[in-house]
């Protein structure tokens, strides 16, 4: 996909420094994939345990209708206090959020797709009421800075991205917290009997997602400095559940891969770049997503590769076998 854009534009892969500033259109792709990155981190964890996520996106939405309505509500909008607060407030309520979805999930029992559902349909409508079906804008500095401020001529959601997904392979692969994720989503009947709290970690990786949702939120909103309780964090669950599965995490449950959902969720965010960039309507980018998502369950699905390996060695076995050559005669 690099390559296509290199096609269409030559100057793609040209990086420069302007007002102290990083541009250029790999800049972009790492900027604009952030806030998919940081939800597909927390689908990974999710879906490590067995479960999905469905409410993430209006997770996004929520925390960012919080954040502005409480900026665009105080005296001093400019000031970091003020937007201290309002990023705790969003971040407060997105654990909220978690945890109700982890006690639903680990404590009731509810399947994770139905209770998730629940929350991605209600947290809609609950975004839609802080904003009171209003775009809220905001005139903020530091608010801006969250998604769309520059730190050491790097965009500042890039460093967010990197720090929470350095942070996840640190808490996962140096210590025993991966394996033990593993365990529950391989089995959690048995990581259960072998004394690995499972219902207590289950429920922890949806309070983490909802977390990251909600810095993915802040994110958003703070970019464009509104918040569209409607339209922020639309169909995000999706492409962070695309992201996890072209990162080779298996929808299943068990082993995950941090590493391959970053990369999944920059495909995603290539994608998007390659459509505008080559000029096919935006529309079309679901149907461009749709093929990778069929691409990807085929290739993981165990059944299909069988049965091509299958065809492979059936239409090698019909081959005619090549006639074995017969000796000269030899005169007397």
């Amino acid at each position: 996909m690099l390559l296509a854009n290199l096609a269409f534009t030559p100057d793609f892969f040209a990086v420069r420094i302007k007002d102290g500033h990083l541009y250029g259109s790999l800049v972009d792709i790492l900027h604009f994939g952030a806030p998919l990155t940081l939800v597909a981190l927390g689908m990974t964890l999710v879906i490590a345990t067995g479960g999905i996520d469905l409410s993430v996106g209006s997770t996004v939405a929520i925390a960012g209708a919080l954040a502005c309505l409480y900026i665009s509500k105080a005296a001093d909008p400019g000031s970091v206090t003020t937007v201290l607060v309002a990023v705790a407030l969003a971040l407060a309520v997105a654990l909220v959020l978690g945890a109700v979805n982890g006690v639903l999930v680990a404590r009731i029992g509810v399947q994770p797709i139905v209770a998730t559902l629940i929350l991605m349909v209600a947290g809609r409508g609950v975004a839609q009421l802080i904003t009171d079906g209003q775009i809220i804008t905001v005139t903020s500095g530091p608010y801006q800075l969250i998604g769309g401020g520059y730190w050491f001529t790097v965009p500042f959601a890039v460093l967010l991205a990197a720090a929470a997904v350095g942070t996840a392979l640190l808490l996962t692969r140096s210590t025993a917290l991966g394996l033990l994720l593993e365990s529950v989503g391989g089995n959690p009947v048995a990581s259960r009997l072998v004394g690995i709290r499972a219902l207590r970690l289950t429920a922890l990786v949806y309070v983490v997602s909802a977390v990251c949702a909600a810095v993915a939120g802040l994110m958003i909103s703070s970019n464009v400095s509104a918040a569209d309780g409607n339209n922020a964090g639309l169909w995000i669950e999706l492409d962070a559940i695309l992201a996890v599965v072209i990162g080779g995490t298996s929808l299943n449950g068990g082993r995950f891969s941090i590493g391959g959902t970053v990369i999944g969720a920059l495909v995603i965010q290539t994608l998007s770049t390659t459509v505008y960039t080559i000029g096919i309507p935006p529309e079309t980018t679901l149907v461009f997503k749709a093929a990778v998502v069929i691409a990807v369950c085929l290739v993981q699905s165990p059944q299909f590769r069988a049965k091509m390996a299958r065809r492979r060695h059936a239409a090698r076995s019909s081959r005619p076998e090549p006639a074995a050559p017969t000796a000269p005669k030899v005169g007397t």
